[in-house]
């Protein structure tokens, strides 16, 4: 038990040394982007079917609900898990590069200002970790074991001709 809590006593000045200080504006301001552009929407379990009410501490967890189509399913990701797998650097390279299934708009993540996306990772980050599970994707023709939304395109008339 000693031994336990030397380790603790050494390690936790480590600790405090890698997490990161962020500026509480950054952290507001990721806030508002976070609410403002729709991650929730996808990222929080029924955030958009509560009109938005969740408290915080559930926010961007990821999600069971899939999103099937064409491509397959795709199932909202646990941003805290993302983010502080993380550095910021690695964040902002990512959200510049990336390209992923629908229905996520990775094109939008692209086209924001890198001030912006620091915001984004700061408040994410601010969240803390959360350990909460997300199926991994599905390819295209398996169905997914979970509630999702379809969303395959039905062409007017389309029901008439078969």
């Amino acid at each position: 038990m000693k031994a336990i809590s030397l380790l603790i006593a050494l390690a936790w000045p480590l600790a405090a040394q890698c997490a990161p200080e962020f500026d509480t504006k950054q952290i507001e301001r990721g806030r508002y982007l976070v609410r403002t552009t729709g991650c929730n929407d996808c990222h929080t379990p029924r955030y958009a079917q509560r009109g938005g009410n969740v408290a915080e501490k559930d926010w961007l967890i990821g999600d069971a609900m899939g999103w099937h189509g064409p491509w397959g399913t795709t199932f909202p990701t646990n941003l805290r898990k993302t983010v502080r797998a993380m550095t910021e650097q690695q964040w902002l390279e990512y959200a510049g590069s990336v390209k992923t299934r629908p229905p996520m708009p990775w094109f939008s993540l692209h086209a924001m200002e890198q001030d912006d996306l620091r915001a984004i990772y700061r408040f994410v980050y601010s969240l803390g970790d959360s350990g909460h599970a997300v199926p991994a994707a599905l390819p295209p023709g398996r169905k997914p074991a979970t509630p999702y939304v379809d969303l395959h395109p039905v062409m007017p008339g389309a029901a008439q001709r078969q």
